[in-house]
């Protein structure tokens, strides 16, 4: 099959352009970020590490994210503890809890953005 990867994630936002900046400025996420170790930036795209990335579609009934949103924006992290700090310092409200963290699959903490989305930060097993 000639599919690689996930080309893009594409959503509504009352105002894009501030949306824009707090993913950029909160989580380095968007046109012109790079992550350590991905090479420089492209002026329109976020350059990423490989790694994997789970493509799940759940029963409409879940209680995994909140019944009014279709979706749950997942990024895959590293030292998420230093993440949850700085979102913290820029008052980001930021959930944990224990029952979401197994050494099999990693640590999760959720936060959301300006425009409600839920975002759950994903920090995979070392290993």
């Amino acid at each position: 099959m000639g599919v690689l990867g996930i080309g893009g994630l594409f959503f509504r936002a009352r105002d894009p352009e501030a949306l824009n900046a707090w993913y950029r400025d909160r989580l380095g996420v968007g046109a012109g970020c790079s992550a350590a170790g991905a090479g420089e930036p492209d002026e329109w795209s976020w350059q990423t590490l490989g790694g994997p990335v789970v493509f799940a579609p759940f029963k409409h009934t879940t209680d995994y994210f909140p019944a009014d949103r279709q979706f749950m924006l997942n990024l895959r992290v590293s030292s998420i503890d230093d993440l949850i700090a700085s979102l913290q310092a820029a008052e980001v409200a930021v959930e944990t809890r224990a029952e979401w963290d197994a050494p099999e699959t990693g640590r999760f903490a959720r936060i959301q953005d300006p425009e409600g989305n839920v975002i759950e930060l994903w920090e995979p097993p070392v290993g």
